[in-house]
């Protein structure tokens, strides 16, 4: 099980460089990544740089993107992808 920490904010975070997707949109619908000291990985909402984050273990957030590649979660976005 992940440890979900919504309560802890990014302020409390010391040293760690946000990443955003350079396919992010301009009206910043976009979250943002870090890796965190004991080797999680943290995530936040960029609209938000101070408000809270969640945090994964890095093998969940990697199974969860390759989920996505894999177009595991294809029909709760609507989104339509080639038959392989």
């Amino acid at each position: 099980m992940s440890q979900l920490r919504k309560d802890m904010a990014t302020s409390g975070v010391p040293e760690v460089t946000w990443r955003k997707s350079r396919r992010s949109n301009p009206s910043g619908n976009c979250v943002e990544l870090a890796g965190l000291s004991g080797g999680g990985i943290a995530v936040r909402n960029s609209r938000h740089p101070r408000g809270p984050m969640l945090s994964y273990p890095r093998a969940e957030l990697a199974a969860f993107i390759q989920g996505i590649k894999d177009g595991e979660f294809d029909k709760v976005t609507g989104r339509v992808t080639e038959t392989r």
